[in-house]
């Protein structure tokens, strides 16, 4: 799967979506503000559809609004239901340690048929929890983990060998890129996914060598055609 685009924006994602480089997209309430959707939930859903038929079959993530249980099962129903391809973003817990949410996870999972990408994960024990009640997709904050003084390539490595080691089918993502090095990095720490901006995607194709080799090579080809006529 390798690369998700960490974006809201039709322009972007179209952008990347065509170069084939892409293979789905994670969005969230903020993501969404920054980038200037507006219209409440009716301007959510209308956005969520546009983005989810631009990339069928690739997956979207689209994160609940609530940390109530009823409230982010049935926002999950309502939201997954938007399209086959939408998946939906619940966290760990809540934000005062409130368990509901694996309890939620497990039920979206295996009674709503409802794919969930859980997110706001610090350590493997918590992938491998969210991976045990049936998660999708487990979302690692690895930038974050970075700056609480810990090694996120570690914590992928582990969370990576436990999946396998217990035939667990969710897929590692790697969330919280803070430069462009970390997208290998991460994969090969073994994420199955890494959600990058588009800014770092930008910066993995560009290479100023490459930018003056090119240039050389037009030079040089501006020459020869001077010498053929």
């Amino acid at each position: 799967m390798a690369i998700f685009i960490d974006s809201s924006k039709l322009e972007e994602i179209e952008k990347y979506h065509k170069m084939g480089i892409i293979r789905g997209v994670t969005t969230n309430p903020t993501i969404m503000v920054q980038d200037g959707v507006s219209g409440g939930i009716k301007g959510i859903k209308g956005h969520c559809i546009k983005i989810a038929k631009m990339i069928e079959p690739l997956p979207v993530s689209v994160e609940v609004f609530s940390n109530e249980r009823e409230t982010m099962i049935e926002q999950a129903q309502e939201f997954s239901s938007w399209a086959q391809n939408i998946n939906v973003k619940i966290t760990i817990h809540g934000p005062n340690g409130e368990l509901d949410n694996l309890e939620v996870i497990n039920e979206l999972e295996t009674r709503h048929d409802v794919r969930v990408n859980v997110t706001a994960m610090m350590s493997a024990q918590q992938c491998f929890l969210a991976a045990s009640a049936g998660a999708t997709y487990v979302s690692l904050f690895c930038g974050r983990v970075n700056n609480m003084g810990y090694d996120s390539q570690e914590e992928l490595t582990k969370t990576r060998e436990l999946l396998e080691k217990f035939n667990l089918k969710s897929k590692i993502i790697a969330a919280s890129t803070r430069e462009v090095k970390n997208v290998v990095e991460w994969l090969l720490a073994g994420a199955h996914i890494v959600t990058v901006v588009p800014k770092f995607i930008e910066g993995m194709i560009i290479h100023p060598y490459s930018k003056e080799t090119v240039q050389m090579f037009l030079d040089d080809g501006k020459k020869l055609t001077e010498l053929l006529k």
